[in-house]
């Protein structure tokens, strides 16, 4: 190997190097016991909630369908455990609002076998075929957005996709549970992968894994194909080196188009988890009923990571590894980077969980309290930004509320929210938060300028330049009017 070759990493532009932390690496993964009840949200997927077809006081056994997909952009619901259903209602979530939930009391006796799915010839299907069994199986990416795999699977009319690219990057601190499913479940990796090429018509694939993963490398590396088709591409360790568009770079030497997707230039990128869970459940006919999750952080006692059924209640996890005094706990589900601290410990496990991190509260609490200072123009962020954005800028502006500039000729659209920015500001500003309020003033503007052209089609008169609060009287009807604060 040449001296060039050896500084030429595979890598992108800008991005920061956080501590890793990832001492659970060695660890194998093991099981979680059953909690006594498992609570299980029809939203836990980007798109249309799940509709129960299951009733109070039913009983279920693990596998089995309760809740079926609505639509294309959703996603079914499966049992975790054997038990009865013992109700159908709001239960809180980690995003704050309460959402409607399925209960279900396990049986003492229940079984970490899945007891429900019809085996398929995988061999026999279409493309077509294969999406249809990943929706099915209730699949979405388990790198933390839970986005519909199928949908994700599924490529725009008039596109084709030449390579797959399969995420094994975890690049987030402290999360480990990616790295141990390429170590101990490499063969149903390889016919996820399979799967996932044959459903995108994709000739080649390539694995990207950060190069903090030797062993990972090199597991991988023994089990491809012999004609080629499938290749491992050692990346730089660096942040935000897991995300789409920045594998992509590192990976094939691609650019996204801003505001583009991958497909736009032949490729279609899913997670190392999603893919080894597909592997071993298509060929079953099963859903999905658990996922690999890294528990850690120093509030626990056993880290490690786990198999954790959906729906355990995070009370449990907590209780059965040891975290201590958790009303003086900082709980985190996800990485540190991207993370989203929770408030409520009954708050349930869902597909999108990649990891669970317990810090001392006091710790957390001294480090958010410290105080924040104004822009120096250092430039820090700008050098930070994965994507090339102006964060400084964009705070500037967000400080301002000048949000639709921070759209139309700052590209606020493209920040995805990585946390570079906040991660290296001397000045503390929280900026990653900032762009995520702009975001939701943007977002609730435009549903009320699309609420504002239905109704004008509709030939119904509706004013929304009254105070807030009042109503009017229009088309015979009473109409409260819509909050439109910027």
């Amino acid at each position: 190997m040449s001296l060039l070759s050896i500084f030429r990493r595979k890598t992108f532009a800008r991005g920061v190097h956080p501590a890793s932390n990832k001492s659970t690496a060695g660890t194998p993964l093991r099981r979680l016991p059953f909690a006594p009840r498992m609570i299980l949200p029809l939203a836990q997927h980007i798109g249309k909630p799940a509709v129960p077809i299951v009733a109070v006081g039913q009983e279920v056994v693990r596998g089995q369908l309760i809740a079926r997909a609505e639509g294309f952009l959703s996603v079914p619901i499966h049992a975790p455990v054997d038990g009865v259903v013992e109700a159908i209602e709001l239960r809180p979530s980690a995003r704050g609002p309460w959402t409607e939930s399925i209960v279900i009391r396990t049986y003492e006796a229940s079984t970490q076998e899945v007891r429900w799915g019809t085996p398929r010839d995988m061999d026999a299907l279409s493309a077509q075929e294969i999406i249809q069994a990943v929706q099915d199986s209730g699949m979405v990416g388990l790198g933390g957005a839970a986005f519909p795999s199928h949908a994700k699977l599924t490529v725009p009319k008039g596109r084709k996709i030449h390579t797959l690219v399969v995420n094994g990057c975890e690049c987030e601190p402290y999360l480990t549970c990616d790295h141990r499913v390429m170590l101990e479940r490499t063969d149903d990796l390889m016919l996820g992968i399979r799967y996932a090429m044959r459903a995108v018509g994709a000739e080649k694939a390539v694995i990207g894994i950060e190069d903090n993963k030797p062993d990972a490398v090199e597991a991988v590396r023994a089990a491809l194909p012999a004609d080629g088709s499938i290749a491992v591409a050692a990346v730089e360790t660096k942040y935000p080196q897991g995300a789409e568009k920045m594998l992509i770079k590192s990976a094939l030497g691609l650019e996204v188009p801003a505001g583009g997707l991958p497909s736009e230039v032949g490729v279609v990128v899913n997670n190392v988890g999603t893919l080894a869970l597909l592997g071993r459940l298509l060929p079953l006919g099963q859903g999905l009923t658990e996922r690999a999750v890294t528990l850690t952080g120093p509030g626990i006692k056993r880290p490690g990571d786990y198999w954790v059924p959906i729906g355990t209640p995070l009370r449990h996890v907590l209780e059965w590894a040891g975290a201590e005094d958790v009303s003086e706990r900082e709980i985190i589900l996800g990485g540190p980077m991207m993370g989203q601290a929770i408030a409520s410990l009954d708050v349930p496990i869902t597909k999108g969980v990649s990891g669970i991190l317990v810090f001392d509260r006091r710790a957390v609490k001294a480090e958010s309290d410290r105080s924040s200072y104004a822009c120096i123009k250092c430039g820090e962020c700008v050098q930070a930004c994965p994507m090339g954005l102006n964060p400084s800028m964009l705070g500037l502006l967000a400080g301002s509320s000048e949000y639709e500039l921070m759209g139309s000729r700052y590209h606020l659209g493209d920040c995805f929210e990585c946390g570079c920015c906040t991660y290296v500001c001397p000045s503390n500003i929280p900026l990653v938060q900032q762009f995520r309020a702009a975001k939701s003033v943007l977002r609730q503007r435009a549903e009320i300028a699309k609420a504002k052209i239905e109704i004008h089609e509709s030939g119904e008169r509706f004013d929304f330049g009254h105070a807030e609060g009042e109503e009017r009287k229009t088309g015979g009807r009473r109409h409260p009017v819509p909050e439109t604060k910027g």
